[in-house]
Protein backbone atom coordinates (compact mmCIF):
# COMPACT_ATOMS: atom_id res chain seq x y z
CA UNK A 1 0.00 0.00 0.00
CA UNK A 2 1.39 3.74 -0.77
CA UNK A 3 0.68 6.40 1.41
CA UNK A 4 1.11 10.14 0.28
CA UNK A 5 1.16 13.27 1.97
CA UNK A 6 0.06 16.09 -0.13
CA UNK A 7 -1.23 19.80 -0.95
CA UNK A 8 -3.89 21.06 -3.10
CA UNK A 9 -5.37 24.28 -3.09
CA UNK A 10 -3.45 25.51 0.11
CA UNK A 11 -4.77 22.26 2.04
CA UNK A 12 -2.17 19.52 3.39
CA UNK A 13 -3.77 16.10 3.39
CA UNK A 14 -3.16 12.85 3.94
CA UNK A 15 -4.16 9.83 1.70
CA UNK A 16 -4.26 6.34 -0.32
CA UNK A 17 -2.81 5.84 -3.61
CA UNK A 18 -4.21 3.64 -5.64
CA UNK A 19 -2.85 3.89 -9.60
CA UNK A 20 -3.08 7.47 -9.96
CA UNK A 21 -6.14 8.10 -7.90
CA UNK A 22 -5.09 9.59 -4.56
CA UNK A 23 -7.90 8.95 -1.53
CA UNK A 24 -8.04 11.28 1.06
CA UNK A 25 -8.08 9.68 4.97
CA UNK A 26 -9.20 11.68 7.78
CA UNK A 27 -5.40 11.57 9.33
CA UNK A 28 -1.75 9.81 9.39
CA UNK A 29 -1.77 6.60 8.04
CA UNK A 30 -0.11 4.94 11.20
CA UNK A 31 -3.04 6.82 13.01
CA UNK A 32 -6.53 5.72 10.88
CA UNK A 33 -7.07 4.56 7.96
CA UNK A 34 -10.05 5.90 7.22
CA UNK A 35 -11.22 7.56 4.47
CA UNK A 36 -12.71 10.85 3.72
CA UNK A 37 -14.52 10.48 0.74
CA UNK A 38 -12.59 13.00 -1.23
CA UNK A 39 -10.79 11.48 -4.02
CA UNK A 40 -8.18 13.23 -6.27
CA UNK A 41 -5.51 12.42 -9.34
CA UNK A 42 -1.96 12.39 -8.61
CA UNK A 43 -1.17 14.70 -11.26
CA UNK A 44 -3.73 17.66 -9.68
CA UNK A 45 -1.64 18.08 -6.08
CA UNK A 46 2.17 18.71 -4.72
CA UNK A 47 3.66 15.39 -3.13
CA UNK A 48 5.36 16.65 0.58
CA UNK A 49 7.79 14.85 2.28
CA UNK A 50 5.60 11.11 3.63
CA UNK A 51 6.29 11.87 6.96
CA UNK A 52 6.42 14.70 9.51
CA UNK A 53 9.06 13.81 12.04
CA UNK A 54 9.95 15.26 15.06
CA UNK A 55 13.49 14.21 14.51
CA UNK A 56 15.56 12.67 11.22
CA UNK A 57 17.97 10.36 12.75
CA UNK A 58 21.19 9.65 9.87
CA UNK A 59 23.53 7.11 9.75
CA UNK A 60 27.15 7.53 8.68
CA UNK A 61 29.42 4.63 7.02
CA UNK A 62 26.72 1.85 7.16
CA UNK A 63 27.68 0.45 3.75
CA UNK A 64 31.39 -0.74 3.70
CA UNK A 65 32.05 0.67 0.05
CA UNK A 66 31.49 4.24 1.07
CA UNK A 67 33.62 3.90 4.17
CA UNK A 68 36.58 2.57 1.67
CA UNK A 69 35.95 5.93 -0.52
CA UNK A 70 35.94 8.09 2.43
CA UNK A 71 39.29 6.67 3.52
CA UNK A 72 37.18 5.62 7.07
CA UNK A 73 37.20 2.29 8.60
CA UNK A 74 33.83 1.17 9.26
CA UNK A 75 32.86 1.74 13.08
CA UNK A 76 31.92 -1.21 15.48
CA UNK A 77 28.56 0.52 16.11
CA UNK A 78 26.35 2.95 13.87
CA UNK A 79 27.32 6.07 13.60
CA UNK A 80 24.39 8.43 14.12
CA UNK A 81 23.78 12.11 13.60
CA UNK A 82 20.68 14.36 13.15
CA UNK A 83 19.62 16.52 9.75
CA UNK A 84 17.31 19.40 10.54
CA UNK A 85 13.29 19.16 9.99
CA UNK A 86 14.00 22.15 8.37
CA UNK A 87 15.89 20.20 5.12
CA UNK A 88 12.53 18.05 4.15
CA UNK A 89 11.55 18.32 0.57
CA UNK A 90 9.46 16.90 -1.21
CA UNK A 91 9.41 14.72 -4.26
CA UNK A 92 10.06 16.96 -7.83
CA UNK A 93 10.89 19.89 -5.24
CA UNK A 94 13.62 21.60 -6.25
CA UNK A 95 17.53 21.72 -4.13
CA UNK A 96 19.03 25.10 -3.71
CA UNK A 97 22.83 24.71 -3.85
CA UNK A 98 24.54 27.07 -1.95
CA UNK A 99 27.66 28.69 -3.43
CA UNK A 100 29.40 29.72 -0.28
CA UNK A 101 30.28 26.44 1.56
CA UNK A 102 31.92 24.76 -1.36
CA UNK A 103 30.94 21.13 -3.01
CA UNK A 104 27.46 19.81 -2.34
CA UNK A 105 26.79 15.79 -2.64
CA UNK A 106 24.15 13.81 -3.23
CA UNK A 107 23.64 10.24 -1.32
CA UNK A 108 21.51 8.02 -1.99
CA UNK A 109 19.31 6.19 0.79
CA UNK A 110 16.55 4.23 2.36
CA UNK A 111 14.53 5.38 5.22
CA UNK A 112 12.63 3.87 7.39
CA UNK A 113 9.34 6.15 8.90
CA UNK A 114 8.51 4.79 12.78
CA UNK A 115 4.65 3.84 13.50
CA UNK A 116 4.58 4.11 17.05
CA UNK A 117 5.96 5.63 20.41
CA UNK A 118 8.94 3.26 21.63
CA UNK A 119 12.02 3.07 23.99
CA UNK A 120 14.26 0.24 24.57
CA UNK A 121 13.28 -1.35 22.05
CA UNK A 122 15.40 -5.29 21.38
CA UNK A 123 16.59 -5.50 17.78
CA UNK A 124 14.88 -8.74 17.23
CA UNK A 125 11.22 -6.63 18.59
CA UNK A 126 12.37 -3.48 16.11
CA UNK A 127 10.93 -4.81 12.92
CA UNK A 128 7.19 -4.16 14.40
CA UNK A 129 7.90 0.12 15.23
CA UNK A 130 8.29 0.48 11.73
CA UNK A 131 5.79 1.78 9.95
CA UNK A 132 7.01 2.14 6.05
CA UNK A 133 10.09 3.08 3.53
CA UNK A 134 11.02 5.74 1.47
CA UNK A 135 13.44 7.38 -0.60
CA UNK A 136 15.60 9.65 0.66
CA UNK A 137 18.21 12.17 -0.61
CA UNK A 138 20.67 12.96 2.64
CA UNK A 139 22.05 15.94 0.52
CA UNK A 140 25.48 17.26 1.64
CA UNK A 141 27.76 20.13 1.61
CA UNK A 142 30.43 18.10 1.36
CA UNK A 143 33.38 20.55 2.18
CA UNK A 144 31.57 21.83 5.60
CA UNK A 145 31.96 17.94 7.09
CA UNK A 146 35.72 18.83 7.05
CA UNK A 147 35.57 21.78 8.81
CA UNK A 148 33.02 21.06 11.31
CA UNK A 149 33.14 18.90 14.63
CA UNK A 150 29.39 17.89 13.57
CA UNK A 151 27.80 17.19 11.04
CA UNK A 152 24.79 19.42 11.62
CA UNK A 153 25.22 22.22 9.13
CA UNK A 154 26.83 20.64 6.73
CA UNK A 155 23.52 18.23 6.56
CA UNK A 156 20.76 20.89 7.51
CA UNK A 157 20.55 23.59 4.91
CA UNK A 158 16.83 24.12 3.59
CA UNK A 159 16.20 21.40 1.11
CA UNK A 160 19.14 19.03 1.62
CA UNK A 161 16.73 16.26 2.70
CA UNK A 162 14.59 15.53 -0.72
CA UNK A 163 12.05 12.38 0.52
CA UNK A 164 9.45 10.51 -1.40
CA UNK A 165 7.94 10.23 -3.45
CA UNK A 166 5.54 8.08 -1.13
CA UNK A 167 5.27 5.96 2.28
CA UNK A 168 5.06 2.30 1.11
CA UNK A 169 3.78 0.39 4.21
CA UNK A 170 6.59 -2.26 4.53
CA UNK A 171 8.87 -3.49 6.94
CA UNK A 172 10.93 -5.76 4.92
CA UNK A 173 13.69 -3.48 4.85
CA UNK A 174 16.27 -5.69 3.46
CA UNK A 175 17.23 -7.23 0.04
CA UNK A 176 16.18 -4.44 -1.70
CA UNK A 177 17.92 -2.77 -4.92
CA UNK A 178 18.76 0.77 -4.21
CA UNK A 179 20.14 3.34 -6.60
CA UNK A 180 20.64 6.91 -7.63
CA UNK A 181 21.08 8.43 -11.18
CA UNK A 182 22.42 12.19 -12.01
CA UNK A 183 21.29 13.44 -15.14
CA UNK A 184 19.85 9.89 -16.17
CA UNK A 185 23.04 7.96 -14.99
CA UNK A 186 23.67 5.82 -12.61
CA UNK A 187 25.89 6.81 -10.09
CA UNK A 188 25.34 4.31 -6.93
CA UNK A 189 23.91 1.23 -7.21
CA UNK A 190 23.80 -1.32 -4.25
CA UNK A 191 21.67 -3.35 -2.24
CA UNK A 192 20.14 -2.89 1.39
CA UNK A 193 21.59 -6.47 2.38
CA UNK A 194 24.81 -4.48 2.06
CA UNK A 195 23.95 -2.32 4.51
CA UNK A 196 26.35 -2.74 7.44
CA UNK A 197 23.90 -2.78 10.31
CA UNK A 198 20.20 -3.44 9.54
CA UNK A 199 17.32 -1.11 10.18
CA UNK A 200 16.31 -2.87 13.49
CA UNK A 201 19.99 -2.96 15.01
CA UNK A 202 20.01 0.92 14.23
CA UNK A 203 16.19 1.25 15.70
CA UNK A 204 17.39 -0.31 18.64
CA UNK A 205 20.46 0.85 19.33
CA UNK A 206 19.12 5.08 18.68
CA UNK A 207 15.94 3.36 20.83
CA UNK A 208 18.67 3.05 23.96
CA UNK A 209 18.80 6.70 23.91
CA UNK A 210 15.62 8.73 22.89
CA UNK A 211 12.33 8.13 22.33
CA UNK A 212 10.63 7.66 18.72
CA UNK A 213 7.20 9.01 17.68
CA UNK A 214 5.40 8.08 14.86
CA UNK A 215 6.42 9.81 12.07
CA UNK A 216 10.01 9.67 12.70
CA UNK A 217 12.52 9.35 10.25
CA UNK A 218 15.53 7.32 10.07
CA UNK A 219 17.78 7.07 7.32
CA UNK A 220 19.91 4.17 6.66
CA UNK A 221 23.20 5.71 5.13
CA UNK A 222 24.37 5.53 1.29
CA UNK A 223 26.38 3.50 -0.91
CA UNK A 224 29.60 4.24 -2.33
CA UNK A 225 29.12 6.42 -5.75
CA UNK A 226 28.51 9.90 -4.09
CA UNK A 227 29.53 12.94 -5.75
CA UNK A 228 28.54 16.47 -6.32
CA UNK A 229 25.15 18.54 -7.61
CA UNK A 230 25.18 21.57 -9.16
CA UNK A 231 22.72 24.02 -10.68
CA UNK A 232 20.59 22.14 -13.41
CA UNK A 233 21.16 18.71 -12.57
CA UNK A 234 18.09 16.35 -12.10
CA UNK A 235 18.90 13.33 -9.17
CA UNK A 236 16.74 10.49 -8.75
CA UNK A 237 17.31 8.11 -5.77
CA UNK A 238 14.81 4.90 -6.91
CA UNK A 239 14.25 1.97 -4.17
CA UNK A 240 12.92 -1.97 -5.51
CA UNK A 241 9.53 -2.05 -4.39
CA UNK A 242 9.22 1.80 -2.62
CA UNK A 243 9.42 3.93 -5.87
CA UNK A 244 11.60 6.87 -7.46
CA UNK A 245 12.59 10.12 -5.61
CA UNK A 246 13.22 12.69 -8.01
CA UNK A 247 14.79 16.45 -8.03
CA UNK A 248 15.41 19.28 -9.75
CA UNK A 249 18.47 21.58 -8.28
CA UNK A 250 19.32 24.78 -9.22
Amino acid sequence: MKFVRYQKAGETNWGMLEGDVISALAGAPWVTREPTGEQTLIGEVSLLPPAEPGNIFCVGLNYADHAEESGTPMPEEPNIFLKGVNSLLGHEGTIIIPTWPGRVDYEGEMAVVIGKRCRDVPEEEARDVIFGLTCLNDVTARDLTKKDARLTRSKSFDTFCPMGPWLVDSRDAGGRKIETRLNGKVVQSSNTDAMGFPATRIIALISRFATLYPGDVIATGTPAGIGPLRAGNVVEVEIEGVGTLRNYCA
